[in-house]
């Protein structure tokens, strides 16, 4: 059998994945000599950032010493990646040694054909851990920590408490062959054609009148998408759908007949996998999106908020879990025994508790950039509350869109029971994130199964109010919500019942130093540690205030000065001379320093200088209000001029 599916993968003209089976030297060699096109290795490392490495390494290289390079790796210089305070400037190196459990990928130049059989020059991805001092240090390793610790602990479960066995119909925990976690991410994105502006006023009407979500794709917008849809079928990535989404307006014809003016948001599903190997398939599929779209012309963004004012673009995650048993049967680990009666068993009920329960220590690795901060507001189905949802009633699924974590369920499909974290953006590290929420699901778990609670004290558990007492939850919380949390409840309402969500980046972070008992949870099994958690943070602090100082300041600096005064002599009208004075008045405070008081932007300077962050963190936010009303003055003062003048956009652009 072996050897059948080797000769069937040498007669295959191009490869585009190797599965775990091919992942030795005599398979390996006979693969590449077969495909000489097949130019370039390059290991891939996840570091805590989120940023993947990626070297040519010649192919010839390889193949001499392939045994020793499978086993020990390559080294390389540690402190030009975000490892801070692991790999340090006297302590730097790193060894990237190659992982043999997962799938590799072929990365193929279209643009660079190979002389011998005139196929496009490929690279093999090999994805790699990142060791330091014996340790692996990288986000790929911390979830694949987390998938073996998950798995021995549900183990250890089953076998201690038989009551989920009988919940789970099965006789036996010898039945069980494995544990298996099953994840999967989706991407939204914008497209746009070079050189072009967002028109926030435009981008927003259309989506007001739901112009776009779901419509028709056209011109080169489609044939990208398709192209990648086919690709990403080749590569066994089992596509599932490829849409508009909410964001965009409708293109113009140009000239040459071709559509110009492109400027949408796109949304490409794709089949669930193990934890790891979804996190793998998604970095690679990133770029996959970016090539394919940027041959056609296209510009790419995986910003999670590339216009104000316009729907973001999430990353939702759904994670489930299953057990595999010796007679081939698949069994999910969260589905009931009755899906007509209950939402999910015990399993389940804990995951989500747990999720919710210990949230502060996930959000971190959730949400980490300005950026991302800017998608999470209310008004876009953004999810900023620490609240769940399950559905009205078990007979009839439900998706509550404005909750943090949803609970999707198939009433005719026990195995599509899974949980959908909603905050998640493209930027978001998938590793971390997923390992985080995973290792926090156990500590639920574990909670649940060791209560004995049956599934209406547990429903009741999830369900309890703000100041109602009970066995795992906070008191003082409430977790449940199947009212439309934007629109049913305040704001007040909403920081009272679900906690004050975070608002900027150094907000978010102190969760790690706020919550001790809920950040040890990151720790069991020794999946993460003391030093991935501030090496982490340490590089999510740094790329926040220089992107805040070097970025973000400046941007709004360009902001002011193109706020300029168009009315003349002619024409002018008292609302005019108001309208002018008051936005001058926002630009001074923020951007002109005098003898007797500093601008904004000075002050935040100086305040990251300090290293006073809790007060960057509020000046920030002042900024950010400040600017904001800024630009809302600025479109009422032009739209009252009768001459048309060409004001500020640059800021628009994606």
């Amino acid at each position: 059998m072996m050897q059948k599916k080797v000769e069937e993968l040498l007669e295959q003209t191009i490869i585009y994945s190797l599965p775990s089976w091919t992942h030795n030297k005599e398979v390996l060699t006979k693969v590449l000599e077969a495909h000489p096109n097949i130019q370039f290795v390059s290991v891939v490392a996840v570091d805590l950032g989120g940023n993947d490495t990626d070297e040519k390494i010649p192919v010839s290289l390889f193949l001499e010493d392939m045994e020793e390079f499978l086993s020990v790796g390559v080294q390389t210089d540690g402190s030009s990646v975000m490892l801070q305070g692991i790999a340090t400037l006297n302590n730097a190196k790193v060894d990237l040694i190659p992982d043999l459990d997962v799938n590799w990928f072929v990365d193929y130049n279209y643009d660079h054909l190979y002389e011998g059989n005139g196929l496009p020059i490929g690279t093999l991805r090999i994805p790699a851990f990142l060791e330091h001092d014996d340790k692996r240090v990288d986000s790929r390793s911390v979830l694949k920590r987390t998938a073996d610790y998950f798995t021995l602990q549900i183990q250890e479960l089953l076998k201690k408490h038989p009551h989920l066995l009988e919940e789970l119909n099965i006789a036996s925990y010898d039945e069980v062959a494995e544990v298996v976690l099953t994840t999967a991410t989706e991407l939204e994105f914008w497209v746009k054609t070079p050189e072009d502006y967002a028109d926030e006023e435009k981008l927003s009407t259309s989506q007001m009148l739901k112009e776009q979500y779901w419509k028709r794709t056209k011109g080169s917008v489609r044939t990208a998408l398709e192209e990648t849809i086919m690709l990403m079928d080749k590569y066994g990535f089992a596509p599932e759908m490829g849409h508009k989404e909410v964001g965009g307006i409708t293109a113009k014809i140009g000239v040459t007949g071709k559509l110009n003016h492109v400027m949408e948001q796109l949304e490409i599903d794709w089949k669930y996998s193990t934890a790891l190997q979804c996190a793998d398939n998604e970095l690679f599929i990133r770029e996959l999106i970016e090539e394919i779209f940027e041959n056609h012309g296209l510009e790419v963004t995986f910003l999670a908020k590339p216009i104000e004012g316009v729907a973001g673009s999430g990353k939702h995650t759904h994670m489930g879990a299953g057990l595999k048993l010796k007679n081939g049967k698949y069994i999910n680990l969260f589905a009931p025994k009755n899906m007509q009666h209950s939402y999910v068993n015990t399993v389940g009920w804990g995951a989500l508790m747990g999720l919710l329960k210990n949230y502060e220590v996930v959000n971190p690795f959730v949400t980490s950039t300005n950026d991302a901060f800017n998608r999470l507001k209310p008004g876009f189905e953004a999810p900023v509350c620490i609240v769940g949802s399950v559905g009205h009633t078990p007979e009839v699924p439900s998706r509550n869109r404005t909750v943090l974590v949803g609970l999707v369920r198939d009433i005719n499909n026990p195995l599509a029971t899974r949980f959908e974290l909603r905050a998640p953006n493209p930027t978001t590290n998938a590793y971390l994130c997923i390992a985080a929420s995973y290792q926090v699901m156990l500590d639920g778990i574990r909670a649940a199964v060791e209560s004995k609670m049956d599934d209406k004290q547990l429903e009741a558990e999830f369900s309890k109010k703000a100041g109602e007492e009970k066995l795992y939850l906070e008191k003082d919380r409430a977790y449940r919500s199947e009212e439309d949390v934007f629109e049913d409840f305040t704001e007040e309402e909403r920081n009272h019942l679900f906690a004050k969500p975070p608002a900027t980046v150094w907000e978010n972070l102190k969760g790690l130093e706020n919550y001790p008992d809920k950040k040890k949870v990151l720790f069991y099994g020794e999946v993460f540690s003391e030093a991935i958690v501030n090496s982490y943070k340490i590089s999510m602090l740094d790329q926040w205030v220089k992107e805040l100082t070097g970025r973000i300041i400046v941007d709004n600096m360009a902001l002011v000065r193109n706020c300029k005064k168009l009315h003349g002599a002619d024409n002018v009208t008292d609302l005019d001379v108001v309208n002018w004075e008051k936005m001058n008045a926002i630009r001074n405070y923020l951007m002109k320093d005098s003898l007797e008081k500093k601008s904004l932007f000075t002050q935040i300077r100086e305040a990251v200088e300090a290293k006073d962050f809790d007060l960057v963190s509020t000046l920030q936010l002042e900024m950010m209000e400040k600017v904001s009303c800024l630009k809302q003055l600025y479109v009422i003062y032009r739209r009252n001029l009768l001459e048309e003048v060409n004001g500020y956009h640059e800021q628009y652009r994606i």
